[in-house]
């Protein structure tokens, strides 16, 4: 249905949560450990610029109180080809849209910087 569709996401309240819905990551495999991505530092991203990797929701994991105990507090965001993937952190940023914050902090991996195209 959505996966991959531009314009495609995640609705609320009448306005685009994601700016699509993918089922899978299209980038090449970055190899970064949890360590090398506590070494970026989280910025500011708007939501709706976000292109998700994942089209399923864990209830529990959304509504769970210590989700990030063991994890990174920061989603992990690719950058690949002009597009922001989120990698890791969807049920972070569901939280944020439903506290009606349409912007988070991400670590974002610029895989345009480090694997330049022909």
């Amino acid at each position: 249905m959505c996966s991959g569709v531009p314009g495609c996401g995640l609705r609320g309240a009448g306005a685009l949560i994601f700016k699509a819905v993918r089922d899978g990551r299209p980038y090449p495999d970055h190899g970064f450990s949890t360590r090398d991505w506590a070494m970026i530092p989280p910025r500011q991203i708007r939501l709706d610029t976000l292109v998700t990797t994942k089209r399923q929701l864990e209830l529990d994991a959304l509504l769970a109180d210590d989700s990030t105990f063991y994890g990174d507090l920061f989603p992990h965001a690719v950058q690949w080809k002009g597009e922001l993937f989120l990698e890791d952190g969807l049920h972070r940023a569901l939280r944020a849209a439903l506290q009606q914050r349409n912007v988070i902090h991400v670590r974002v991996l610029d895989l345009d910087s480090l694997m330049p195209t022909a």
